[in-house]
């Protein structure tokens, strides 16, 4: 077994110890900004990355490095509280980790959230995006080397974010008075921002936001076949589209979008777990 597959073995024996009976259907990555919705879940497990086995330690701001085990919307979930990034020197197996831990213990739906630079001027501060695909620019994958347990070789990603769940979103933004947008979100290894001219690029690629985070993520999930949802929340204009950028911009706009966001997750939760349980 290979050091990230004694890292998921450890982890999910560690907290499936703790859960005892108790598996979680459905996997949240609360990314920079979006932590507040973690302390609306009934935890059965909350640990920090640290005090679990295989689990390096959060280590930006924002970024609350834990995992919460729980009912939200009367739905057992598996919430991460941060995440560790690519630019932290960590590889991509590492931030693909709470993901291949979510499915060891029963959770076969993900959604993945993030911060996000709007690069169309159609996306402004404050905006909730659901991601429609992704380009990935970070030139790293978690899926590298030896094939990880239950998982395919070669993964279909002609459809990585699930339609089907990309309607639920739409519904539960409906159903929530949340206002929601559409698009590509194209991620980049970091932690520098991208210049104008990277960004003049990316639109030219296709994108429609930029951020560092969530491919890895999606990437497992998708070799796992998982079925995945993504919502990027637009902290800031790209840069050459405003003001300089600043990491605390990102967080004042995870502050002022946490009750719309948190509006959309429940209801999402709630409506999906529905959805599934039909299948």
């Amino acid at each position: 077994m290979t050091a990230a597959g004694d890292a998921v073995a450890a982890a999910s024996r560690s907290l499936g110890t703790a859960l005892g009976s108790r598996r979680p259907r459905l996997a949240l990555i609360l990314g920079s900004g979006l932590g507040a919705l973690a302390a609306r879940i009934s935890p059965v497990v909350d640990v920090a990355f640290a005090d679990i086995p295989g689990f390096p330690p959060a280590g930006v701001q924002g970024h609350a490095g834990r995992i919460i085990v729980g009912s939200l919307e009367e739905v057992d979930v598996f919430a991460v509280s941060g995440r560790w990034h690519l630019y932290e020197g960590h590889d991509a197996a590492i931030a693909a980790l709470p993901v291949r831990v979510a499915y060891a213990l029963g959770a076969r739906t993900l959604l993945v959230s993030n911060a996000a630079g709007g690069i169309r001027r159609w996306l402004q501060p404050g905006d909730l995006m659901i991601i429609r695909d992704h380009i990935n620019l970070m030139w790293r994958n978690p899926l590298s080397g030896p094939v990880a347990p239950h998982e395919t070789r070669f993964p279909d990603m002609s459809a990585p974010y699930d339609r089907d769940l990309a309607a639920v979103l739409r519904a539960a933004a409906a159903e929530g008075r949340v206002a929601v947008k559409e698009g590509v979100y194209a991620a980049v290894l970091g932690p520098s921002y991208e210049t104008p001219a990277e960004i003049r690029m990316l639109e030219r690629l296709g994108a429609d936001a930029v951020g560092m985070s969530t491919v890895p993520e999606v990437l497992a999930a998708r070799a796992l076949g998982m079925r995945v949802a993504g919502i990027s929340l637009i902290a800031n204009p790209a840069a050459g589209l405003g003001a300089p950028l600043d990491h605390h911009e990102v967080l004042a706009a995870g502050a002022h979008a946490a009750a719309a966001f948190e509006r959309l997750v429940r209801t999402f939760v709630a409506r999906a777990s529905k959805g599934s349980s039909e299948r």
